[in-house]
């Protein structure tokens, strides 16, 4: 006699609460995400009022130069941020590791940008960045600059200004991140390039970036990822001003959902995105596989 396998009502009762969660408020809001990428729909019209319109959305996308210059933006603050923040912290994690005085008190102030509040982070920094009273203008002007940048007020300045907050704010957590990766490195490694006659530099650069291969590709996608998600500063610093200079995606997607009620392009758009986040993630898995097989 084949015995009947019983269900076990105990395992289902825990799970259940989560799995509800996760259906009500990530699986359908998704899928309906994603029907309405296909309609006008509109708050104020309801669903009664939504039209399907097919890929209309997704082509106006590229004939809306309001979006092409978040895309534009969001391309540079990418392009620009990452590869600063992960080369700092490499270093900063490096330094840190070895024997430095005060070392805890470094790591701590470090790590405390990324764990404060983006709101309390966003005012200082505007202070900081005043064209007349601010403290980094002022600087700029005790060494003989007069021509100080208007920086958050300025259309060339807006985006720079922001990307310093930005990679400021990413420092802790890649720092730590990498110090992580650090503790797995074989110390006999070190002490053999020292009886080679290695010096520091050659040992940073043949041992410790290499063995942090997989550390740095798991760096550089969520760190893209975050880059294209950046919302909270901007809103807050320049509301994506002067004009569109720091406009970026979640940024558009928000003013065309909540401001202009258009749910149903800003839908479209958060799509483009994820489809854009995915197709450069696996570019990245692709490139890392093969790097690799080639070592």
């Amino acid at each position: 006699m084949k015995r009947k396998k019983k269900v076990n009502w105990t395992a289902i009762l825990f799970v259940a609460p989560n799995l509800v969660g996760f259906m009500v408020f990530i699986l359908l809001p998704v899928i309906f995400s994603l029907v309405v990428s296909f309609t006008d729909f509109n708050v104020f019209k309801g669903l009664k009022g939504m039209k399907f319109v097919g890929f209309d959305n997704f082509v106006h996308m590229f004939e809306d130069r309001w979006f092409l210059a978040a895309l534009s933006n969001n391309l540079k603050f990418t392009l620009i941020t990452i590869p600063i923040v992960l080369m700092v912290s490499i270093v900063l994690s490096t330094i840190l590791n070895n024997k430095v005085f005060g070392k805890n008190i470094m790591r701590a102030l470090i790590f405390i940008p990324y764990i404060s509040s983006v709101v309390a982070i966003s005012a200082v920094w505007m202070m900081l960045f005043n064209p007349s009273q601010g403290i980094i203008n002022q600087m700029l002007r005790s060494i003989g600059i007069e021509n100080t940048p208007s920086w958050l007020g300025g259309i060339h300045w807006a985006l720079p200004a922001i990307m310093i907050v930005s990679i400021w704010m990413g420092l802790g957590y890649n720092t730590i991140v990498y110090m992580s990766g650090l503790q797995s490195i074989d110390k006999c490694l070190y002490e053999s390039a020292q009886v080679d006659g290695a010096n520091a530099i050659k040992t940073f650069f043949h041992i410790t970036v290499p063995m942090l291969r997989s550390t740095t590709f798991f760096l550089l996608i969520t760190n893209i990822i975050g880059s294209f998600q950046i919302f909270g500063i901007i809103n807050i610093m320049t509301d994506g001003g002067p004009g569109t200079a720091t406009t970026v995606m979640a940024q558009y997607i928000y003013i065309a959902g909540f401001r202009y009620n258009k749910m149903g392009y800003a839908a479209a758009m958060a799509w483009f995105l994820l489809i854009l986040i995915l197709v450069v993630t696996m570019i990245q898995w692709k490139f890392q596989k093969k790097f690799e097989k080639s070592m």
